[in-house]
């Protein structure tokens, strides 16, 4: 009889247990589902409850596990994949910049820039009080900073303060108005030290050209009026609504602690810096945070171990809020490559300057950071443009890494240029390539504004994916969003082609879509620390999905290039569709 009660019981909890898994409330089937974990092959159907993976298996095995309670889908032969994750966003301030008068990075000629910008005005877009402020701003105008000055400050712009807010986040021009305004002069400017004066444009008298970047650039962008919380939660509406409109269902917010006001190269956190956090936190609390966000610190490259703190207090003020997560900090190693900026550090000096650019963090001091965030349990995300930058940074996690031996999943992301000696020191530290890959492309930005000022050699390494992935790197994808648009498969097909107006772009660093695939899902995921909650198709990960219109696996680049998402859900919920 002793035997009999045990096997009674496992029969039991064996009935119990399929008549729990029977009871799915949402089953896709008849589909092509990529599940994201590695080697397994594309499957039929998924199984969803209470907002988790329920299983994924045949159609057989999955209509199985469905009542007359079941929502049930036919995928009629699409694809379904897990959401997209990006390593590297603003989504609210690029939402914002949407609201307003934005570029989008297009180039005018300057008499069509000022119709445009008069339209803007009359159509109720671009004012700021009584600044008119221009996003999405192409670095291709700042070399031509003097013709600016020519048409904007004269005329009807003599009185009125403009600026124009470089796309890059870095970069950005203000007319005499606005420098007057400031209080921006020659004497102001020759007074400066020698590496802010590198941040403002002048002429040989030292007199302002209106052009700035880095910390300088914060000084005028901090002047701007802060929109309205109402406004900003619009915003913060329309971000998540964007994302979702592409299938991204979650990312690293990589600046989550900073405000409108705030200057992000020079940011001193405060206890009272909660940047865009309360706007996520509103969002939840209204059910409408339909992604997870991984909100990371933004830390000043010089601070020192005792400095985190700060940041800590910030993050138990919002440590309850439900899909909002604080996997760490992140660190501005360094600045821009483009001319006229030139604040990326370099191994060579740039050709035009002989400079090396400037390395923001302190190089003998940066790796006490990196381990005093590993010992709260933190990760570090860094952003490295230059071959100096990149290794600095490398040296910072190897430096923590000796100290601490730790396996957290430390970040570099952007990467534009990376020395050869560095590609095997990604995979041997545990260091994930957060990259932008729709920027891997022959234009403005990579050939005009690079090409002519740096060596042939690091120009032959930029955005060295394939050289990082051969060399055992774990490759994230990202946006960089508003610097470029977050939709994950122009990306993808970018990565591959890599071809621009202006040409391919090292097509040697070219990686096919299905290192990408892997890239926007379980290795995003691992960057976000989020990779036992979401990243792939499995049983007790949440159900974060979406149904694509097109073969992805099978169409062309260009096809790749314009997916679009049928339906995007989040644990479960439909979360997006296309207007019908």
């Amino acid at each position: 009889m002793q035997r009999v009660i045990p096997n009674l019981l496992a029969a039991t909890l064996a009935f119990s247990s399929l008549q729990v898994m029977a009871a799915a409330d949402l089953v896709l089937v008849n589909g092509k589902v990529y599940t994201a974990e590695p080697g397994q092959a594309l499957m039929q159907a998924v199984a969803v409850k209470d907002g988790k993976i329920l299983q994924v298996g045949t159609d057989a095995q999955i209509n199985a596990l469905a009542d007359a309670h079941t929502q049930r889908i036919d995928l009629a032969g699409k694809v379904l994949m897990p959401g997209m994750i990006d390593t590297h966003s603003h989504p609210v301030a690029a939402a914002f910049a949407t609201l307003g008068a934005n570029l989008e990075d297009e180039v005018k000629p300057l008499p069509e820039l000022e119709q445009w910008i008069l339209a803007e005005l009359k159509d109720g877009r671009g004012r700021a009080a009584d600044i008119i402020s221009i996003a999405g701003v192409s670095s291709a105008y700042w070399e031509k900073s003097r013709e600016l000055g020519q048409l904007f400050n004269q005329g009807r712009w003599a009185d009125q303060p403009l600026v124009l807010n470089g796309i890059d986040g870095h970069t950005g021009w203000a007319n005499n108005a606005m420098l007057k305004r400031l209080k921006i002069d020659a004497v102001l400017v020759k007074g400066m030290s020698e590496q802010d004066r590198g941040y403002v444009g002048h002429d040989a008298d030292f007199t302002p050209n209106g052009y700035f970047s880095e910390s300088q650039w914060d000084q005028v962008r901090s002047q701007i009026p802060a929109a309205s919380e109402e406004v900003m939660l619009k915003a913060a509406r329309e971000a998540v609504r964007i994302n979702n409109q592409y299938g991204v269902t979650a990312w690293m917010d990589a600046a989550a602690n900073a405000g409108s006001g705030d200057s992000l190269f020079d940011f001193k956190a405060t206890g009272q810096s909660y940047g865009v956090l309360p706007l996520y936190r509103t969002l939840a609390e209204q059910g409408e945070l339909n992604a997870h966000v991984a909100a990371l610190m933004i830390a000043n490259p010089k601070s020192r171990p005792a400095d985190l703190e700060v940041l800590a207090s910030v993050m138990k003020k919002f440590e309850d809020v439900p899909n909002l997560s604080f996997p760490g900090i992140k660190v501005f190693v360094d600045g821009v490559l483009e001319y006229p900026g030139q604040t990326a550090a370099v191994l060579s000096p740039y050709k035009n300057s002989q400079k090396n650019g400037q390395l923001l963090i302190e190089p003998e001091h940066f790796g006490e950071l990196v381990a005093a965030a590993e010992q709260r349990d933190w990760i570090v995300h860094m952003h490295a443009v230059g071959d100096r930058a990149v290794r600095e940074a490398l040296n910072g996690v190897d430096y923590a890494r000796k100290l601490n031996n730790s396996a957290k999943a430390h970040s570099i992301s952007h990467l534009q240029v990376v020395d050869p000696k560095d590609f095997a020191r990604f995979q041997q530290l545990g260091v994930i390539a957060s990259m932008q890959l729709l920027w891997a492309t022959g234009e403005s930005y990579t050939v005009e504004l690079v090409k002519p000022y740096i060596s042939a050699s690091a120009y032959s390494y930029q955005y060295p994916a394939n050289s990082l992935q051969h060399a055992g790197a774990m490759i994230a994808g990202a946006s960089d969003w508003p610097v470029s648009s977050p939709n994950p498969w122009n990306a993808i097909a970018q990565a591959s082609t890599r071809k621009g107006p202006l040409g391919v772009l090292n097509a040697k660093e070219s990686v096919d879509r299905q290192v990408m695939f892997q890239a926007y899902t379980l290795n995003a995921a691992k960057a976000l620390r989020l990779d036992q909650q979401i990243g792939s198709l499995t049983p007790g990960k949440q159900a974060d999905l979406i149904v694509l219109d097109r073969d992805v696996f099978k169409v062309s680049n260009d096809e790749l290039f314009d997916t679009q998402v049928l339906k995007t859900f989040f644990a479960g919920k439909q979360v997006y569709a296309p207007a019908s």
